[in-house]
């Protein structure tokens, strides 16, 4: 089809042109930044946490004034809850994943260093810990029950650690890290003695998503005075029986406690990433309301333009053309308006994109969302206009003459 006529008669109706060219430019930014910002928060909903969550329940617990030796009542509870039946492995922790409150410490390789290689958070818990959450340890072992301190020793002493594979290929890249020491709480070297696959932070805050999985285990016995988070693990059909017997036993086993949580580590999970859900489900029905708003802009201009050159449309009947050729002839001039809207939308959804980087510290745009964007604004703009495009098609020749 000749592209000439077209050109020529877009450059007699500009404005209708302008608005169609502007409308999806600014179409194509926005969903091509929003389609990017969904995939981000997916793929943050989706990341492993490292732990059997399905088989994972946590009752968080507080005390009603001062206990004389709460470390012996937390031993106590240990052994009670793993008496419960149906359990597997029960531990106290000072944290839990997806628990938003977070143990944190910069951790070195050399003891005079000045800044902190990276910074982790710190698990701590009884003998039963990594197999309660369920990690599986790549490298290494567990911890000896003589590397054991409790929390009223001196923990600057600390005599090995665990750690994650991603803090592995941070600290020691292309190497592997058992055996190796860091520097974390004091200056005495910290051996490390296994590596887990996974170990996610319990909340990342502003140090970015590279750190979502900067976490180490210590060997040091806690009271629930220092966390309150006590783990069981359980086969998943049998979380909700076991939570019960727990919150039973643990107020058999002392009075002067509150629980104040009882709840799987999946509830967990879906409350913790229940903003992210709500912002992809908004930016989803954004970009919805975006292409219906653009398509209805289409087929609004495109039927004014089919009303407007009904006579044009006639004469060109009347000279042979067929209604397949008028129908090309509508889909090439909208194609041809969103070729150009999209062009300037790609260099806008780019510009906004370094202005979200700088503002937000969001990551590059992937460049195959400019293309995704591009498709489907290319898709709509030929779905929109094809009603207009048959009506204009479906003129007799006759009847556009007499309505000169």
């Amino acid at each position: 089809m000749e592209i000439r006529p077209i050109l020529s008669t877009l450059r007699r109706h500009k404005t209708a042109a302008a608005l169609i060219v502007v409308e999806i430019a600014l179409s194509c930014a926005i969903i091509c930044n929003a389609l990017f910002l969904i995939g981000n928060r997916l793929e943050r909903m989706d990341r492993v946490s490292g732990a059997a969550e399905d088989e994972v329940v946590r009752v968080q617990i507080t005390g009603i004034g001062r206990d004389d030796n709460p470390r012996a009542i937390t031993a106590s509870d240990e052994a009670v809850l793993r008496n419960v039946p149906g359990v597997k492995f029960a531990s106290v922790a000072n944290q839990v994943m997806f628990g938003n409150s977070s143990w944190n410490s910069g951790v070195n390789l050399t003891p005079d260093q000045k800044r902190a290689t990276l910074n982790a958070t710190t698990y701590l818990g009884g003998e039963q810990l990594l197999d309660t959450l369920g990690l599986q340890l790549v490298e290494g072992r567990k911890f000896n029950p003589d590397e054991f301190l409790d929390a009223e020793d001196d923990t600057a002493k600390i005599p090995a650690v665990i750690i994650t594979r991603a803090m592995a290929n941070k600290l020691f890249p292309g190497q592997s890290a058992l055996g190796k020491s860091i520097y974390s709480w004091g200056d005495n070297p910290i051996k490390v003695v296994g590596v887990v696959d996974h170990l996610a932070r319990p909340n990342e805050g502003n140090r970015g998503a590279d750190s979502y999985e900067y976490s180490m285990m210590f060997p040091i016995h806690i009271s629930y005075a220092m966390g309150g988070n006590y783990l069981l693990r359980t086969d998943p059909a049998r979380r909700d029986e076991v939570m019960k017997a727990a919150v039973a036993a643990l107020e058999r086993n002392s009075p002067n406690r509150i629980i104040l949580k009882q709840e799987t580590l999946e509830e967990m999970r879906q409350s913790y990433y229940q903003q992210d859900r709500s912002m992809a489900w908004l930016l989803v029905a954004v970009c919805m309301a975006l292409l219906v708003v653009t398509a209805l802009g289409i087929v609004g201009l495109a039927s004014f333009w089919v009303q407007q050159r009904t006579k044009q449309i006639g004469i060109r009947r009347a000279l042979g053309s067929t209604r397949g050729q008028i129908l090309r002839y509508f889909q090439t001039e909208n194609f041809l308006l969103a070729t150009i809207g999209i062009v300037i939308g790609m260099t806008l959804a780019y510009s906004a994109n370094l202005w979200l980087m700088e503002r937000y510290e969001l990551p590059r745009l992937p460049l195959i969302y400019l293309p995704c964007g591009a498709i489907a604004l290319w898709l709509l703009g030929q779905l929109a206009v094809l009603g207009p495009a048959r009506r204009a098609a479906a003129v007799p020749p006759a009847v556009a003459t007499r309505s000169a």
